[in-house]
């Protein structure tokens, strides 16, 4: 079983920055990659950014690249978002996504919610105008 603790959100205006920050712990458990999605009031789940723990790969949706940055911190079993200049329609609440087995869909694994296996509970982020 995995844990996951989000952390971070909060409320900012618009041009603001936020770092969201996920930690990760269980008995003996691996990371293929690590995500963030959002969900805004009355819309699905969505994916904003991913990374493949082993390389560093990285994923990005259209709404993220050039202002949010995902990394990961193996030492600490960590995952940041970095999130600059924020606009009212991120506003959401985000949620940090584990998969631990490998996967072989190509992008769908980082971008698919459907493959990965352990939710945070998800931490609200309000970006006010």
């Amino acid at each position: 079983q995995v844990q996951l603790v989000e952390s971070g959100g909060g409320l900012v205006q618009a041009g603001d920055s936020l770092r969201l920050s996920c930690t990760v712990s269980g008995r003996a458990f691996s990371i293929n990659n690590m995500g963030w999605f959002r969900q805004a009031p009355g819309k699905e789940r969505e994916f904003v950014a991913a990374i493949r723990w082993s390389g560093g790969n990285t994923y990005y949706a259209d709404s993220a690249k050039g202002r949010f940055t995902i990394s990961g911190d193996a030492a600490k079993n960590a995952l940041l978002l970095q999130m600059n200049s924020l606009k009212p329609e991120d506003t959401a609440v985000y949620y940090c996504a584990h998969r631990g087995r490998q996967c072989y869909d190509g992008i769908a694994c980082y971008t698919d919610a459907r493959f990965y296996e352990y939710w945070g509970q998800g931490t609200q982020v309000t970006v006010s105008s």
